[in-house]
């Protein structure tokens, strides 16, 4: 027999599927992706004043009548635990003096009422200075055929306030006015919003029995004290102003 050289020969491996292993790269970095926005999500949900919010919330601003500020409580100052007092004489029982009403002070010359509460633990009172007259400079196409109250509630950083309601209440001459009530930022004026109750078509004089109040949304719970203010029979002062 003859001798043959036998070679075997072996098939080609078939070549990989590249494609598929690029495509699970790809999900694994868009489900990456997914998880690192879902978490800055819920980051800025948490904690919206995070840096990564674009739009943080605006500071809490407060006010015309202004703010009140609230007393912080101040921590005592505690002994270490092993000092032990040396025994002192207890000291004579004294009279406790009975504490004195301070007058509210009043602008001059628009004094308020004097059975007018002095203002304490509201959330907003009127500054120094108001309420106070000025001419119809609002109205001035009906001049002196107009009269009523003008003004702003502002925040501490001076900034007119928008949405808080207004009552008005009292008499003048014969009307009374007890149960109308407005909303601040419904009218506006030199690019200024505030509110604004237009009492008659001419001036009526009348002291210390008009008042205006902020009260809450239920519009039961008083922000403010009721300010008071007078009302006069003259065209130079048919708007009240309240600030």
């Amino acid at each position: 027999m003859d001798a043959f050289d036998y070679v075997e020969t072996r098939p080609a491996p078939p070549p990989k599927d590249v494609s598929g292993l690029i495509w699970n790269i790809l999900t694994v970095v868009v489900l990456l992706l997914v998880l690192l926005v879902a978490g800055v999500f819920l980051l800025i949900f948490m904690n919206p004043n995070v840096g990564l919010n674009p739009f943080p919330p605006d500071k809490a601003p407060f006010p015309l009548f202004a703010v009140n500020p609230t007393a912080t409580n101040t921590p005592l100052i505690s002994l270490p635990p092993t000092w032990t007092p040396a025994p002192t004489e207890e000291p004579s029982p004294t009279p406790t003096l009975k504490p004195t009403l301070t007058p509210w002070p009043s602008p001059t010359p628009f004094a308020m009422p004097e059975d007018t509460p002095t203002p304490g633990g509201m959330s907003f009172i009127v500054l120094q200075g108001s309420p106070k007259a000025s001419p119809n400079i609002f109205h001035m196409d009906r001049g002196c055929n107009w009269s009523g109250v003008y003004g702003q509630v502002r925040d501490l950083s001076g900034r007119p306030l928008s949405g808080m309601i207004v009552h008005l209440g009292g008499m003048m001459g014969d009307k009374s006015f007890d149960g109308q009530a407005t909303v601040t930022g419904l009218v506006s004026y030199n690019g200024e919003t505030g509110f604004e109750f237009e009492l008659g078509d001419e001036p009526v004089a009348s002291t210390g029995r008009m008042w205006v109040q902020l009260v809450d949304i239920s519009e039961k719970i008083p922000l403010s004290d009721k300010v008071y203010f007078d009302t006069f029979d003259d065209c130079d002062k048919n708007m009240i102003v309240v600030y």
